[in-house]
């Protein structure tokens, strides 16, 4: 499957190496350059681009790079996908640690996946945002083993959905449906499932268990 990556920071970078390493055909962009990617190239196969051509072709784009980010990224980001493409957000807001106030999540009350959907012009999946990027690499299990980790999955295109959940099935892990992007703020930071390293019956659990009232900590 072609697969677009934008950004290559931790989470980013080890999805590259994973998949490229899965036989996926995968193309990767930051926000420096396709020169600064050569090492990441080198090591995994996947092809370094600008970050206007990640998503040329692909199947599944990942978009992986800081919130207070995803306002520059390129207009018409997602114009050469595929059909149907499946668009995975990693992202996390954090006001007081990197992002800034965003009035339109604090005062709106909009979900992090939500306001990034509606700059990107296009329903994402929310996905891996609570996840050790180390995990990726290191705690990949067979189905059916019984300390393989599970992963909420929230999103609004059933279809969509499918694809991601299917391939991170294919990665090592299992998923919980964890409702639409409305619903998303049940693995936001600061909520039971965040970081937690679980199977399906936990992560379950912890949905169950979130408030939709922010954090202290993750309040700008």
């Amino acid at each position: 499957m072609k697969i677009g990556i934008i950004g290559a920071g931790n989470i980013g970078g080890n999805l590259t190496r994973r998949l490229t390493a899965l036989g996926h055909d995968v193309s990767v962009a930051n926000s420096r350059g396709p020169e600064t990617l050569r090492d990441l190239a080198e090591e995994t196969g996947a092809t370094p681009v600008r970050a206007e051509e990640a998503a040329e072709g692909a199947r599944v784009v990942v978009v992986t790079v800081p919130l207070k980010a995803v306002p520059d990224l390129p207009a018409g980001l997602l114009d050469g996908a595929a059909e149907g493409v499946a668009v995975i957000d990693t992202g996390n807001y954090y006001p007081q640690q990197r992002d800034g106030r965003i009035a339109a999540i604090e005062d709106e009350g909009l979900t992090e996946s939500r306001w990034t959907e509606q700059h990107l012009g296009h329903p994402v999946i929310k996905a891996f945002n609570g996840t050790y990027a180390q995990d990726i690499l290191d705690r990949p299990r067979p189905a059916g083993d019984p300390e393989r980790m599970a992963l909420p999955v929230a999103g609004d295109d059933e279809e969509a959905k499918r694809i991601v959940r299917d391939l991170i099935d294919e990665l090592g892990f299992d998923t919980v449906d964890a409702g639409t992007i409305a619903d998303s703020w049940r693995q936001q930071p600061g909520t039971p499932v965040y970081g937690l390293r679980a199977g399906v019956d936990a992560v379950r659990k912890a949905l169950a268990e979130a408030s939709p009232e922010r954090p202290a900590d993750f309040r700008g």
